[in-house]
């Protein structure tokens, strides 16, 4: 399993409720820890279970190193690129509810290019997602299915794309907002069906608290898939849509059906959704299959 993308250092502040636009709202301090959808999915995979290696671009920095040491310490394979730019880095605000906004300095994720493209050879399945330049994304999409590589894009966050990336896609991973991005509005079903005619075989949109959907064409009659998703109480829900695409790739790349695959990972990022952070809140393997032994999804 290789994941291509972003690596950010993420600066958290707790506060009682969003800011409204003009709005200051005060709140007692801020902590710091490894983020970015590339690491975040990266270490979502490997604490799970799954042998991982995670290929982006880091700057010439102090906060590298504290992204390269999470990696490591999660069982990831680092295969970062050094850039003369700043490590990527990420402003989140959490509320008590648990919601939160995200502003995000690109950094040397930005200086990641279509000519450096992540080391292919042994690989079965490639995950992106949309923090690299689009044209990056694209050019891996398309080296990887030459490879015959299976390609899994969380189209995150919500951009138009290229014309011809999703026909490089077999999975494609978003959530409501980017669902309605991608396919314009209309009820579930038809939005899925609509961005499946544009190349991916499996489509699947994750729906917070209420689980996931996914149509594929892989399957007989390809109905639609629906995972309820277990009643917890929400803690910070920063990192769980990447822990939902990080353990649905290991899984999937693993072998496990795809409705399979999306129970376990919906276990597991309602796991995360009940802790503070987002690499810190990944669960284990562990905790997943008690997870899944409960009855939680």
């Amino acid at each position: 399993m290789l994941v291509a993308g972003s690596a950010n250092l993420d600066f958290i502040t707790r506060v009682s409720h969003l800011p409204r636009p003009g709005e200051t709202v005060l709140g007692p301090g801020f902590s710091t820890a490894p983020g970015g959808k590339g690491a975040n999915q990266a270490v979502a995979c490997a604490r799970a279970g799954f042998p991982t290696q995670f290929f982006g671009a880091l700057g010439d920095d102090p906060y590298a190193g504290v992204l390269r040491d999470s990696l490591r310490s999660s069982g990831v394979q680092d295969l970062c690129l050094t850039l003369p730019l700043p490590t990527g880095a990420a402003f989140i605000t959490v509320a008590e509810s648990g919601e939160n906004v995200i502003a995000v300095a690109s950094g040397a994720n930005a200086g990641l290019t279509s000519t450096q493209l992540p080391p292919l050879q042994g690989t079965d399945v490639l995950v992106l997602q949309l923090e690299i330049p689009l044209e990056t994304v694209q050019a891996y999409a398309r080296a990887a299915q030459a490879q015959g590589v299976r390609v899994i894009l969380n189209a995150a966050p919500a951009a138009s794309l290229p014309v011809g990336l999703l026909a490089d896609v077999d999975v494609l991973v978003v959530n409501e907002g980017e669902l309605e991005t991608l396919s314009g509005p209309g009820d579930l079903e038809e939005q899925l069906r609509r961005v499946q005619a544009q190349g991916p075989r499996t489509v699947l949109v994750t729906l917070g608290g209420e689980g996931s959907a996914a149509l594929s064409s892989d399957l007989d009659g390809a109905a639609l898939i629906r995972v309820p998703a277990p009643a917890v109480k929400v803690v910070d829900s920063t990192g769980a849509g990447d822990t939902y695409v990080g353990v649905l790739a290991g899984a999937l790349g693993g072998g496990e059906p795809l409705e399979g695959a999306m129970r376990r990972a919906t276990v597991a990022a309602s796991l995360a959704c009940t802790r503070e952070g987002a690499q810190p809140s990944m669960p284990s393997r562990e905790e997943i299959e008690r997870g899944l032994q409960g009855g939680a999804a």
